[in-house]
């Protein structure tokens, strides 16, 4: 079955709620139409079911209800509008009758923050952590025919639980935003052989890549083999299952925002299940990320050698008609697209964990990505749990994990502004010990807020200055990067989330908005070429509830202010602090 499968049970029964500000989206998603987009391109299969749609809901607060998964009940999208502690969701499905010979994978994106899931009565997996994946092999559960029975039990207790949050409040306000709970990515199922490759680690760099074939039910010899944009194989290498792969290309084509070139990556594993195999196609670039030394000595970034001045904006991932989960594939993308058409090359992705399909589109459009790490729950002080300590760093180790593929990623943040930070010398050893390949900022924003004095851990120091751009000089062996700056606000009627609007500094005018932003970016452009700054991010790409400080509005509706002229001197700064 090469195509998504919509949930078939009672969907006249569902209605979505009003959203606050609806998006040009938000009329697309329904239950014909919920996210039937194959969830993870970097391990694609020819069959699939997905299982994204309308499923029964209880809530403890809410009571027996329809809801339309993966969107989170708070959301409008959802057709619930509003938080429960305790979730219960359940729907059938049949398995395809070319299924039968096959074991099948039942794969959750992400459910927020436990989940226990029982499949025809039987309990198959459980999960803790709201942003990472969890999969079950369901073939013993299944019965012989018939529908089939999926319960999924979700808590999220929203800050009181010991769990990573980022951004989301029980009581929002401010820089905080409704919560996302529950099943919030796309859930699916996909048929493969008793011994199946389960996932390809892969590793590109300046002539060719590293591919370490992991495999689940046993063993096997694996090939994999490296074809280029044209379909042209270009090198192939076999091996055991479990054993890197080195595949050398000739006449390498780099990787970069301007060029992102991907090869095309398939492994065909010979398993030891009665003669069956196993095909998967993924994809990567080649490129390295590094720290050199300028003219003046000065630590810089560098993509593939060549100093690179990364200049990007904040992007946070919230919707107001799905919250954490974007109405449809192409709204997903849409905010990459303005990124791109604002003359920027970088991204960094806040306190929060997107889709593998964000990564997909950051991959395919050339936007370098620093990845932060969902902040933990915080004091008064900014002191973190004691009992979410464990589960934090379970949840980052698996994030780095699930993520490693994506060529667009060049940096982890495992802290933000002190927001529940512990350790952070051992934590960015860590980092770095689990990914060697790119860049660990220990903590964005360490003149900032909670944070903790400098460690002068990671290959980073990261200033954040409101309005700025702040000028930190380089201190160390660590290149310096403003890691937040900007914050200019505009109100737009009919555009804004309900409540007090709010910036650091508010401009009254889509001209005054465009007029500040070039005074900053000007003054940001000789930091770039005099002072040896490395990076820079504006906040932000789109206004997130009660923040106006975005380039478009929250629902995607209006460009704030000037963009051609914005690019302009967007790309100027980047030429600027670029070698």
């Amino acid at each position: 079955m090469a195509s998504a499968e919509i949930a078939r049970a009672n969907a006249t029964d569902w209605v979505a709620k009003a959203a606050p500000l609806p998006t040009q989206w938000t009329n697309q998603a329904g239950p014909g139409n919920a996210l039937p987009d194959y969830p993870r391109p970097q391990l694609t299969r020819r069959a699939w079911q997905n299982l994204n749609g309308v499923w029964e809901y209880h809530g403890s607060e809410t009571g027996a209800a329809r809801i339309l998964v993966p969107y989170p009940p708070e959301s409008a999208l959802s057709g619930i509008g509003r938080h429960d502690d305790v979730m219960t969701y359940r729907r059938t499905f049949t398995v395809p009758p070319d299924w039968r010979d096959e074991h099948v994978l039942l794969h959750f994106g992400a459910v927020d923050q436990t989940a226990t899931v029982w499949v025809n009565g039987r309990e198959v997996a459980t999960h803790r952590g709201g942003f990472t994946e969890f999969s079950a092999d369901i073939t013993s559960a299944l019965k012989p025919g018939g529908e089939q029975e999926i319960v999924v039990r979700a808590e999220d207790h929203d800050e009181a639980a010991p769990f990573a949050v980022g951004k989301q409040r029980a009581k929002p306000g401010g820089i905080f935003y409704t919560g996302s709970s529950g099943i919030w990515q796309t859930v699916w199922l996909e048929p493969v052989p008793a011994v199946h490759l389960d996932k390809l680690d892969i590793v590109g760099d300046l002539t060719g890549f590293t591919v370490t074939p992991r495999v689940s039910g046993g063993d096997g010899q694996v090939e994999v083999v490296v074809h280029d944009a044209q379909g042209t194989e270009v090198t192939r290498a076999s091996g055991q299952a479990g054993q890197p792969l080195r595949l050398t290309v000739a006449r390498p084509h780099l990787w970069t925002p301007d060029d992102p070139y991907l090869y095309a990556i398939s492994a065909r594993l010979t398993g030891q299940d009665a003669g069956k195999t196993d095909e998967v196609r993924s994809y990567g670039g080649l490129r390295t990320v590094s720290l050199v030394a300028d003219t003046l000595g000065r630590p810089r970034i560098a993509l593939n050698g060549r100093i690179t001045f990364l200049h990007g904006p904040l992007d946070q991932g919230f919707w107001p008609d799905g919250l954490h989960t974007a109405p449809t594939d192409e709204a997903l993308r849409s905010d990459l697209d303005k990124i791109k058409e604002l003359g920027f090359n970088f991204v960094r992705k806040h306190v929060k964990v997107e889709p593998a399909r964000w990564y997909h589109w950051a991959d395919r459009l050339g936007l370098l990505v620093f990845q932060d790490m969902p902040s933990p729950r915080f004091g008064p002080d900014g002191s973190p749990p004691r009992d979410g300590k464990a589960d934090f760093e379970a949840e980052l180790t698996a994030m780095i994990g699930q993520l490693a593929n994506a060529p667009s990623i060049i940096g982890w943040v495992p802290f933000n502004e002190g927001w529940g930070e512990y350790d952070t010398v051992r934590i960015a050893r860590a980092v770095k010990a689990a990914d060697p390949t790119r860049l660990v900022d220990a903590n964005s924003g360490v003149n900032c807020c909670y944070s903790h004095p400098d460690s002068g851990a990671g290959d980073l120091y990261d200033d954040h200055t409101y309005v700025g751009p702040g000028r930190s000089a380089v201190r160390d062996a660590r290149a310096v990067i403003d890691g937040e700056y900007g914050g200019l606000g505009l109100v737009v009627a009919g555009h804004s989330w309900p409540g007090e609007p709010q910036a650091y500094e508010m401009t009254t005018s889509p001209a005054q908005l465009t007029e500040r932003y070039v005074e900053v970016s000007r003054e940001l452009e000789t930091l770039a070429r005099d002072e040896g700054l490395s990076g820079a991010i504006y906040t932000q790409i789109t206004d997130v509830e009660n923040e106006v400080n975005g380039f478009l509005t929250y629902d995607r509706r209006v460009e704030k202010l000037d963009f051609a002229v914005a690019a302009r001197h967007n790309r100027a700064v980047i030429a600027a602090g670029s070698q």
